[in-house]
């Protein structure tokens, strides 16, 4: 699905560079090279403030602390996206409350947000799933007339602009994941958050610093998470090629699109006319025999995968809160017809070529 050493091997100076001069520093942990990429990735997202992370779980329940979320709180998101986003709400006690997605983009359905909507609902959590941004205008909107924090899952698509602006900048808070796989992806566990809000990004400083204003002083229960200097300079590295990889990754999408959109048998991933996508996925609906098609490309060496076979709401974690099956019908139809193709930065054309006309080949 991803081909990291093919993708290190084309930046391997820079990178071992940067990382011996972190050995060469012996500042490991919150050195200067951890401010530098702060700085740099918020010059990249145009925002204000950038505070770096253990990883994008983190990230999640860190922005969650930092809105003062309460046990029984109620956290509206999708109950289509990685089970991240819905652990940190349970794991502060709050409640998971879910919306359906859309049939094409995946992404929540805004237009069914304010019927999940009460006296007890505290934010909403937006997941930019596998590339391109939820429907944003609709959704701040709605936010704005009920006084609710937004707090966007990036995890998938950093990079991903709805209408100019950038994943992750247009609500309160923005996380992300810098997990080895994304489209800026480190070599080890990393995650940031990102907003405008001088206020919000202090207390986001000191929680993900147990809490600390100064050392020893301690003015919020927080966390130790923390973004370790030999990732850091991984990360500044690539953050120089991400645009780069974003352009490699719409080529390949635009390959897969040219050779499958014709086949009646699966359809490939709509692209909305208010955000740009970025491809952390290439995720195509088979209409028919998915679980088959998906054992067929393995066995003809071409790597594939569901994400996600299993809504959340019907996951054995989360049945205390309620939900049963029928409930989304979009999402649990979603989970036994989507197939991710690869989609990484190194593909080249005989690769693509071979992997279409496996797809194709298995629907004769």
């Amino acid at each position: 699905m991803v081909d990291l050493q093919r993708q290190y091997h084309n930046i391997k100076d820079e990178v071992d560079a940067a990382i011996g001069n972190v050995i060469k520093s012996t500042s490991f942990i919150r050195g200067k090279v951890v401010s530098d990429f702060e700085m740099e990735l918020s010059d990249f997202l145009k925002v204000k403030n950038v505070t770096t992370c253990g990883n994008g779980t983190d990230a999640l329940q860190i922005a969650l602390m930092a809105i003062d979320v309460k046990p029984g709180d109620e956290i509206i998101t999708t109950p289509f996206t990685f089970v991240a986003t819905a652990e940190v709400i349970a794991l502060l006690g709050a409640i998971p409350v879910f919306v359906d997605v859309y049939p094409d983009t995946f992404n929540i359905d805004v237009e069914k947000l304010e019927k999940a909507i009460t006296k007890k609902t505290k934010a909403i959590i937006p997941v930019h799933l596998f590339g391109q941004c939820v429907e944003m205008d609709f959704l701040l909107e709605l936010a704005k007339k009920n006084n609710l924090y937004v707090i966007e899952d990036t995890a998938q698509a950093i990079g991903a602009s709805y209408k100019g602006k950038l994943a992750g900048t247009l609500g309160d808070i923005g996380t992300t994941s810098f997990f080895p796989s994304k489209n800026l992806g480190c070599y080890g566990d990393g995650g940031a958050l990102f907003t405008d809000n001088d206020l919000l990004s202090e207390k986001i400083k000191k929680i993900a610093n147990h809490g600390q204003s100064k050392r020893y002083l301690y003015d919020e229960i927080g966390v130790n998470s923390r973004l370790d200097s030999i990732q850091a300079a991984v990360l500044k590295v690539k953050l120089k090629y991400l645009n780069e990889y974003t352009d490699k990754r719409q080529k390949a999408a635009k390959y897969y699109d040219l050779l499958l959109a014709n086949s009646e048998h699966l359809q490939v991933p709509f692209c909305n006319s208010n955000s740009t996508h970025v491809y952390h996925q290439y995720t195509v609906k088979v209409n028919k025999n998915r679980n088959e098609l998906n054992e067929y490309l393995l066995a003809k060496n071409i790597a594939n995968a569901v994400y996600y076979p299993v809504p959340l709401h019907l996951q054995k974690a989360y049945k205390k809160y309620g939900y049963s099956r029928g409930d989304f019908s979009v999402a649990e139809e979603l989970s036994m017809k989507v197939l991710s193709l690869p989609m990484h930065t190194e593909l080249n054309q005989e690769q693509l070529s071979y992997i279409t006309m496996n797809v194709l080949e298995y629907f004769k």
